[in-house]
């Protein structure tokens, strides 16, 4: 039985991320006096001016689209606007998604940071003097208590509330049930062990038909660890004392599976090139929505394609070991804005509250958008309107369980690109006469060197990587 109907989604709301930013605003403090900080009328979402004094706040973020564009967040903004009489929201379309880094920084130089905006690094931000402490105003609200003690603790730093939980995704694995049932192998579910899943990776391939058991094993080598040790978490990292294991045997037996399942011909992106054109043109994510991998791993993202393109019956079974991985994307309320507490109104309507995403879910069902975010809330009136509409086991599961899932460091870790993927080594291997610590592991994983010859260099290098950043946080981590 397909999925396909399962879920009243559509695909067009993921087309809106990431494209660029458009529409009126110019970064600041805000506003009291009912003008948008030139001095001229603030316009509500209807091109009206509203009357008595109202609060203007300035909101960047990625996922706006362009204004032409009828996308899920700016919907979300208009609702909000609609709702409001005392705060009007404007976009800042002065902060760009071709450098949204550096655009922040030159706004914050000038002392325009939005009010409220996107982060793509909540420590970074922290240590420019970005941020707003909230820890008081979210403390109080009854509301932010019912996110989950995992979204919480990575919106901390140092004990203290410095960002809103945004978006909310997991990521792990999409299993093709039909070829595991055509094959009369057991069909995978959250919480399979590891070796379960291995085995069910071997079984699965048999190229002579086109099936291939996994499309590519890279991501072993960072959920690995964290699947089989209390200890670790993603990329060996543990959160409570911040610290790598990098030089662990976990670590590397981690990094030696994920070789010998691309060796021994059981991942599509090692098959050779003939095999992966005549499968799908060398495109692994076409591959698997046309019925040829039985594992692929991705994020909760993509249930809206899955709905849309795959005719087979798939769920989501998460990280082998009974869990998944969390990632949060998260917005930050500017340490110069003048209005904090509408600042975090407007934040936690357009992320974790009820008013707000029960909102997001109506807007969906109106306009057969696909949901991009789960929800960020144990407020159960909401988890059961969401889960009327997005009927995928896997994900239940898995969110039920979400504070024992592993958090992606990416945008809360200090220093995380550095110890993952970007500090150099002084290591020449092939055309790579400086290789850094990402090209240490996928060579590792292609076979073409052994790890163990590396593991203590990479551990040193993820160390002071992280601890260099703490440093320069100034926090007591």
């Amino acid at each position: 039985m397909s999925r396909k109907n399962k879920m009243r989604l559509g695909f067009s709301s993921l087309l809106v991320g990431g494209l660029l930013l458009a529409a009126c605003g110019n970064g600041g403090n805000g506003d009291t006096n009912g003008t948008d900080g030139t001095g001229d009328p603030a316009e509500d979402g209807n091109g009206e001016e509203p009357s008595g004094d109202v609060v203007t706040l300035n909101y960047a973020n990625w996922n706006l689209g362009t204004e032409g564009e009828i996308g899920i967040e700016r919907l979300m903004i208009d609702a909000f606007n609609e709702s409001q009489d005392r705060i009007e929201v404007v976009i800042d379309e002065s902060v760009t998604t071709d450098d949204w880094d550096g655009s922040l920084a030159t706004q914050a130089s000038a002392g325009n940071l939005p009010d409220v905006f996107m982060m793509s690094n909540v420590p970074t931000a922290f240590a420019n003097d970005w941020l707003m402490d909230i820890t008081e105003i979210a403390e109080a609200d009854e509301e932010f208590g019912q996110i989950a003690d995992a979204t919480v603790e990575a919106a901390r730093i140092d004990g203290r509330v410095v960002s809103v939980p945004f978006a909310q995704h997991l990521s792990g694995y999409y299993v093709n049930r039909d070829i595991l049932n055509d094959l009369n192998l057991d069909v995978a579910e959250y919480g399979i062990s590891p070796e379960e899943f291995f085995d069910l990776v071997r079984s699965s391939t048999d190229i002579g038909q086109d099936l291939v058991g996994l499309a590519n094993a890279a991501q072993i080598v960072d959920w690995y660890p964290g699947s089989v040790s209390e200890d670790m978490g993603y990329f060996t990292y543990n959160f409570e004392d911040g610290t790598y294991s990098l030089d662990s045997d976990i670590m590397a037996e981690g990094v030696n599976t994920a070789r010998d399942l691309g060796a021994n011909g059981y991942t599509y992106a090692n098959l050779p090139e003939e095999d992966k054109e005549r499968i799908s043109g060398g495109d692994e994510g076409l591959a698997f929505r046309s019925g040829n991998i039985a594992f692929m791993f991705d994020g909760t993202w993509m249930n809206t394609a899955l709905t849309e393109e795959a005719d087979f019956d798939w769920d989501f079974i998460g990280i082998p070991g009974g869990t998944s991985i969390l990632i949060n994307d998260f917005l930050g309320i500017a340490q110069n804005t003048e209005h904090p507490e509408e600042a975090y109104e407007f934040a936690k309507f357009m992320s974790f509250g009820q008013e707000g995403f029960t909102t997001r879910m109506n807007i969906v069902e109106e306009n057969n958008f696909g949901f991009n975010t789960l929800p960020i809330t144990t407020n159960q009136e909401v988890l059961d309107q969401y889960w009327s509409l997005v009927d995928v086991p896997g994900i239940q599961a898995a969110y039920e369980d979400i504070d024992q899932a592993m958090v992606e460091p990416f945008k809360v870790v200090p220093g995380f690109a550095n110890s993952r993927y970007e500090a150099t080594t002084g290591v020449s291997i092939g055309e790579e006469e400086n290789a850094n610590v990402s090209h240490i592991i996928n060579e590792s994983v292609a076979g073409n060197i052994s790890y163990q010859d590396y593991a203590s260099q990479l551990q040193t290098l993820a160390q002071q990587a992280h601890d260099e950043a703490v440093e320069a946080m100034g926090t007591a981590e």
